[in-house]
C-alpha cells in the first residue's frame, strides 16, 4: 500500500515536470465567435489575465516578409481595464522594452483607440509612453487596420502587420501582452501597470506556425512555479498531515495498528523529499526572478524547511522510551508538528494567491483540508466516545468491586457479632 502510495505521488510530481510546457489551451466560444467574425483561424488562451489570442499568417512569395492578422482580448472579468497591449519583440528575449505594441486605450464615450507604441527603456524608468508614428518601423513591419472594439463580454484590439523575416520569425516569435487601469485618454498615454506576478509574467515565445505552441522555459518560470506548487501541495500539505493523522489515531488509541509507525515515518519521509524538492524550487525561483520577491511566503516556507528538518531529526535524537525528559520531549514534538501544519495551510493559500491560477487550485486544497478535518473530527469523536465509555466502564466496575467488598466486609462483621 505504501509503495503504491509512494509511486503514484512520485509519478504526478514528474508527470507535471514532464509535461509539454508549450502545449496550447483553446480559446473559449465567445471569442471563437469574435475570431471567426474575422476569419481568423487559429487561437489560444494566454497564460496569463485569461487573455485569448488569435492569429493568422501566410508568407509572401519571395518569402521575405509574413502577413499575420491578430486579435488580442480581455474578458468582461477585467471591467475596469482603460487599456491592453500586444506587442511583438524582435530581440533575442520576449520583453518589455524594446517591444513594438499596440495598444487600446479604452475611452469615455464606450469605443476603445488603438495605436502603435515603442516601448523603451525610458518608459521603464518612469517617462510617458506616446504614440508613435507608423512609419518608424517601416523596416520591421507595416501596419493595417489597427482596431479596438468592446463587446458584450470582451475588449480586444486587433491589426494586420507585415513583418520583415529578417527581423521577425513566425516559427520563433517573441511577443508580449499587458492590461493597465489608468491612462491619459486625451493624450493617449498608457499609465503604468499593476507589478503583480502576472504582470511580469506576460511574455513567451511562440510558434505561430504550429498551433502557437510555446518553446520551453527559457524566458519564463511559470511551470517550475507549478511544480513548486504540486511538489509543496502533496508533500507538506498532505502526507505530512496524513502522517500525523495516523500517529495520533493508529498509535494505541483508539485503534491499536501494528504498522502505524511504519506508515507514519513513510508519509513523514516521502512527505519531507517532495516538499524539500519543491522548497529548492522556490528559492530558486526567487533567485531567477529579478523584478519581484514574495517575503511572507519566502519567509514562511524557510520556517517550514526549518522546523520540518527538526522534526526529521527525531528519526536519530529522539529520547528512549523509558528517558525521564521523553514525556517533555514528546510534548514539544507533537505542538510543533501541530504548530507546522497549521503555517503550512497558511502558506499554501499564500502561494496560490500569488500564482492565480484557475480556481480548481484553491478549490481541489480546501476539498483536500475537508477531509482531512473530517477524518480528524470523525477519529476524535471516535476517541473520546470510546474514552468516556471506557472510564464509565472502569467506574461501574470499581463501584460494583466497592460493593463487593461492602458486602463481604458486612458479612465478615455479622459471623464475628455471632
Amino acid at each position: 500500500m505504501f509503495a503504491s502510495t509512494k509511486s503514484l505521488i512520485l509519478l504526478l510530481a514528474f508527470h507535471s515536470l514532464l509535461f509539454k510546457f508549450g502545449e496550447s489551451t483553446p480559446c473559449n466560444n465567445g471569442f471563437k465567435d469574435i475570431i471567426k467574425k474575422k476569419n481568423i483561424p487559429s487561437c489560444r488562451i494566454l497564460p496569463t489575465f485569461k487573455a485569448e489570442f488569435g492569429w493568422k499568417y501566410r508568407r509572401s512569395t519571395e518569402n521575405k516578409t509574413t502577413k499575420i492578422d491578430i486579435i488580442f482580448g480581455i474578458s468582461d472579468e477585467y471591467a475596469k481595464v482603460e487599456w491592453i497591449a500586444w506587442g511583438l519583440n524582435p530581440g533575442h528575449r520576449p520583453g518589455m522594452v524594446g517591444t513594438r505594441a499596440v495598444i487600446g486605450i479604452r475611452q469615455s464615450n464606450g469605443t476603445v483607440q488603438a495605436n502603435l507604441y515603442n516601448i523603451t527603456s525610458n518608459n521603464k524608468v518612469g517617462c510617458e509612453l506616446l504614440p508613435s508614428k507608423v512609419e518608424l518601423f517601416k523596416a520591421e513591419f507595416r501596419v493595417q487596420d489597427m482596431t479596438g472594439e468592446v463587446s458584450s463580454s470582451y475588449i480586444t484590439i486587433s491589426a494586420t502587420l507585415e513583418l520583415n523575416n529578417q527581423l521577425y520569425n513566425v516559427e520563433k516569435l517573441n511577443h508580449v501582452w499587458q492590461v493597465g487601469y489608468h491612462a491619459d485618454l486625451e493624450r493617449l498615454v498608457p499609465r503604468i501597470h499593476h507589478f503583480s506576478l502576472q504582470n511580469f509574467d506576460s511574455t513567451e515565445t511562440f510558434n505561430m506556425t504550429c498551433e502557437g505552441d510555446t518553446l520551453g522555459v527559457g524566458h519564463n518560470q511559470r511551470y517550475f512555479r507549478t511544480v513548486h506548487g504540486i511538489l509543496n501541495m502533496v508533500g507538506w500539505g498532505i502526507l505530512l498531515p496524513v502522517g500525523v493523522i495516523v500517529a495520533r489515531y493508529f498509535r494505541k488509541f483508539p485503534v491499536r495498528w501494528n504498522h502505524w509507525f511504519g506508515v507514519h515515518l513513510g508519509c513523514q519521509i516521502v512527505g519531507y523529499i517532495l516538499g524539500t524538492t519543491g522548497w529548492g524550487i522556490g528559492l530558486w525561483l526567487g533567485r531567477a526572478s529579478r523584478h519581484y520577491t514574495f517575503k511572507t511566503h519566502r519567509l514562511l516556507g524557510i520556517f517550514i524547511f526549518t522546523f520540518t528538518t527538526l522534526q526529521m531529526l527525531a528519526l536519530r535524537l529522539r529520547p528512549k522510551p523509558h528517558d525521564d525528559y521523553r514525556k517533555y520531549w514528546d510534548m514539544y514534538h507533537h505542538f510543533l508538528g501541530y504548530a507546522l501544519l497549521a503555517v503550512i495551510s497558511v502558506n499554501m493559500f499564500q502561494g496560490i494567491a500569488i500564482l492565480k491560477p484557475n480556481t480548481t487550485w484553491k478549490w481541489a486544497y480546501i476539498a483536500i483540508l475537508a477531509a482531512l478535518g473530517v477524518a480528524t473530527l470523525t477519529l476524535e469523536i471516535v476517541t473520546w466516545t470510546k474514552f468516556i465509555k471506557e472510564k464509565k466502564t472502569k467506574r461501574k466496575n470499581n463501584n460494583d468491586s466497592n460493593r463487593e467488598n461492602q458486602q463481604s466486609q458486612s458479612a465478615t462483621d455479622n459471623n464475628a457479632t455471632k
